[in-house]
């Protein structure tokens, strides 16, 4: 019997169960509400995280501009920080993202399920303006 590769989406399932069980919900929790914001949201593993991205069609562009990339978690000592690669492109729904990077790229914190609780309807909002402003 061949052994199949998991899909992307199995990757980042296993991935969050692999977590401490503190972090575990926290992730799983951020990982759901971003895929509630648009069925064109995609996740994946990158750069050894769960990764979303805009699954849909786009202009072409150079991969390094990072264009189809909303949000990669980076998981350090049960920390959440969220980096938006293009994260600077988002001018409205500013509340949540922190940093002000020469490469674009914003960040959202969350240090527990309750922070993100509170900040779900501004995460979604900001999700939705990122995706107003794909270039299709």
């Amino acid at each position: 019997m061949t052994k199949t590769k998991p899909t992307p989406t199995e990757q980042v399932t296993q991935h969050i169960a692999k977590l401490s069980s503190e972090i575990q919900p926290v992730v799983e929790y951020i990982r759901q509400v971003i895929l509630s914001v648009d069925s064109e949201i995609a996740e994946h593993i990158k750069w050894n995280s769960p990764a979303f991205y805009y699954s849909g069609s786009m202009k072409a562009f150079d991969a390094k501009e990072y264009k189809r990339d909303i949000l990669v978690m980076h998981l350090r000592n049960n920390k959440i920080m969220c980096v938006l690669p293009t994260g600077m492109t988002i001018q409205k729904n500013t509340v949540l993202l922190e940093g002000n990077y020469s490469d674009g790229r914003r960040m959202i914190s969350f240090t527990n399920l309750e922070d993100v609780k509170q900040k779900e309807q501004q995460l979604k909002k900001t999700i939705k303006e990122w995706l107003s402003l794909v270039e299709k």
